[in-house]
């Protein structure tokens, strides 16, 4: 397993086994019923998962990124959901972490260690998609509180949450635009409304919801970092954290349906011998498999940079490019070697299936990505 510490071993280990033992034999479930996974969230609290990205001293377990990219993958698993209940609070621990106050850091990261405090990010808004630049949610500072007007959209966790990573203006007409962006760190209070839970293709059970911020007050405090106008770029940093998990959140669910389909073609049999030796079903799962391991190195070379402290956005676009497309293709071939039983909701495929788009377009779309890929490229060979 790459290169892990023997404690990080045990944990991916311990993960796993979470997950054959509690989270497969009750995923199907729960995700028919769109139920919140309130046991299985508490376990994950008890194994430590919410601390991943917090480091010592403000918390006990935190570990390499190679490592949190594999607990990810293991979750993923089992059921997406349940990665993505812990993405978005991973992202704020890690900004906290490197851009927090010391009086930031101690308020919020004991907590969020332990899971007794959970965060989410708050960056798209209604007509902005992944033009973060453009968005239109205001903080003006008025003596030492932040007033804040704006609204946001599927933002996960967000009912749950009491801490939100807010991006948002305090400067509408700086130039450059990035300028004038900076993250605030709210939480729950009155004006500050989370309303609907959205309806979703797959990603159920956790929910994804609409806020509202009508004259919510915050301190001058909740300023990340104490300085204003550094946001984007603080939150680009993030999302390293935060294409890396998505891209691992990939790699779980493709890799669900490939060991699926690997089980399945060696039972099902047709014209006399099992599908598996068939060269038609034998090539799909040569090709899903192929496409994984790939996407898998992608993913560890984008954490192993982060833990080196280098900059990773080509890196971690790429693993996140890949890995969710390799997943979508893979989830589609694991329909089309199951047959109908593929298509049933009797069979955990048509889950994977359902699941996997949401990586294409959660944590900056993959035409996004392209274009920061691009980007960097020029940026690192410029002649």
């Amino acid at each position: 397993m790459f290169e892990l510490s023997d404690e990080e071993r045990a944990i991916v280990e311990v993960v796993a086994d979470f997950v054959d033992r509690e989270v497969r034999p009750a995923a199907r479930e729960l995700e028919h019923a769109d139920a919140y996974p309130e046991r299985l969230i508490e376990r994950m609290k008890e194994l430590g998962v919410y601390g991943l990205a917090v480091p010592e001293p403000y918390g006990e377990s935190g570990v390499s990124k190679a490592c949190y990219a594999m607990v990810t993958e293991e979750l993923a698993r089992g059921w997406m959901s349940l990665a993505g209940a812990f993405g978005g609070h991973t992202v704020v621990s890690h900004l906290l972490a490197v851009f927090g106050t010391e009086e930031q850091k101690r308020r919020y990261l004991p907590r969020m260690a332990t899971g007794a405090l959970r965060a989410t990010m708050a960056l798209t808004e209604p007509g902005g998609g992944s033009d973060l630049q453009a968005i239109t949610t205001s903080a003006r500072r008025e003596g030492d509180r932040y007033v804040v007007d704006g609204a946001k959209t599927w933002i996960s966790n967000a009912r749950r949450s009491g801490l939100i990573a807010l991006l948002c203006k305090t400067d509408p007409d700086a130039s450059p635009r990035h300028k004038g962006v900076s993250v605030l760190l709210a939480e729950p209070g009155p004006g500050l409304t989370v309303s609907r839970d959205l309806p979703k293709l797959g990603y159920k059970g956790v929910e994804s919801c609409e806020l509202s911020f009508d004259g919510y007050e915050a301190p001058a405090s909740a300023l990340l970092g104490g300085e204003e106008g550094r946001g984007f770029a603080q939150m680009m940093r993030g999302l390293e954290v935060g294409r890396i998990q998505v891209a691992a959140r990939a790699l779980g669910v493709g890799r669900a349906a490939l060991e699926d389909s690997i089980r399945y073609a060696q039972e099902r049999e047709a014209f006399g011998k099992p599908i598996w030796r068939h060269q038609s079903v034998g090539n799909y799962l040569a090709d899903m498999a192929t496409r994984l391991r790939a996407a898998r190195l992608l993913t560890l070379d984008a954490a192993e940079r982060l833990d080196a402290g280098e900059r990773c956005d080509l890196e971690a676009g790429m693993a996140k490019l890949y890995a969710s497309e390799a997943a979508m293709q893979t989830a589609l071939d694991a329909v089309r070697i199951h047959g109908a039983a593929g298509y049933s909701t009797e069979f955990d495929i048509e889950r994977y299936f359902r699941d996997a788009p949401l990586m294409i377009v959660g944590e900056g779309t993959n035409e996004i990505q392209r274009n920061v890929i691009a980007r960097q490229l020029i940026e690192r060979n410029r002649i």
